[in-house]
């Protein structure tokens, strides 16, 4: 009602209750713990596979880190969350 696009999430939000509230009246956007991509690569997939799969099926979900990248993190993790995300997402949102 306020004209907004899309919400923003961070990790604390359960996404399949955001996505129940508010229906398809705007985009839902992020919703990952950053601090995620301090582990290895298999649970970065495994972490991405639980968010796509709250989420369901459908459209309006921008897969985003809960608010941002620390300094730290390992670029080679970063890839494994991209590549996760357009492996696994195919599935849902067609």
């Amino acid at each position: 009602e306020v004209g907004a696009d899309a919400l923003g999430l961070d990790w604390t939000t359960d996404l399949s209750l955001a996505r129940y509230q508010i229906g398809d009246k705007v985009a839902l956007q992020g919703n990952m713990d950053p601090c995620v991509l301090y582990a290895q690569p298999e649970r970065i997939k495994t972490e991405v596979k639980e968010i796509l799969k709250a989420y369901g099926h459908g459209s309006g979900h921008v897969f985003n880190l809960g608010h941002g990248i620390h300094p730290t993190i390992n670029p080679e993790h970063v890839a494994a969350l991209v590549d996760a995300v357009h492996a696994e997402s195919v599935q849902y949102h067609q």
